[in-house]
């Protein structure tokens, strides 16, 4: 049975990392310090210090935070109803407008990158994300909806689309347009792959 006091000290863990988000994404993690963290989730620095060593693992922990809400949604849609290409497509959907919020865009596409590093925020996305386009990509190959291509190579060709997807969206002035567009040329990518035949009956090529 869970004590109350570490509910307790989860609970305030969270607050400070939801006023650490909502700060890192208005001012950037240069423009934001403890001080103005610690007096937005009221509390003292030293209370900040209990759960965080610094400005750094706070800013990992918003990091993990945002990460963590897109994995949870696109894991859903992938494992959630209808058929692997209806989910495929649904998640690539999600995954798009995801990148247009604010948070995901200012933490995890502009300042992730420098502020943990290439190679740490690589990692970090890698396992966030590439596991569901792996598995996303296998379950199509079984179901008979795409050509049996290599699922590594393939997949990880999609990942490395989508993560300069995520880019090309976050820093543009448009990014409702760039990411329609790019949501297009994706699905026909996935198009190019998809059988014609299935079970001796045609299968539509058409988007959406």
């Amino acid at each position: 049975m869970r004590s109350r006091r570490l509910d307790y000290s989860e609970s305030t863990r969270s607050a400070r990392v939801d006023s650490a988000v909502e700060l890192f994404t208005k001012r950037g993690y240069a423009g934001t310090s403890l001080d103005e963290i610690a007096k937005r989730a009221r509390v003292t620095k030293g209370a900040l210090y209990h759960h965080f060593s610094g400005k750094q693992a706070l800013f990992e922990a918003a990091f993990d935070q945002v990460e963590s809400l897109v994995y949870d949604r696109l894991d859903k849609i992938m494992t959630g109803e209808g058929s692997p290409w209806e989910r495929a497509l649904g998640g690539l959907n999600a995954f798009i407008r995801s990148c247009l919020d604010p948070a995901y865009q200012r933490i995890a596409i502009h300042e992730a990158p420098v502020v943990m590093g290439w190679e740490r925020w690589r990692e970090a996305e890698e396992r966030c994300s590439f596991g569901l386009v792996r598995s996303g990509l296998q379950s199509l190959i079984d179901a008979g909806e795409v050509e049996p291509v290599p699922v590594e190579v393939t997949a990880r060709l999609l990942f490395g689309a989508l993560s300069s997807a995520a880019t090309e969206i976050a820093s543009s002035p448009d990014p409702k347009r760039v990411g329609a567009e790019i949501e297009d040329v994706i699905v026909r990518m996935l198009v190019r792959l998809r059988r014609t035949e299935q079970d001796g009956a045609e299968v539509s090529p058409s988007i959406g």
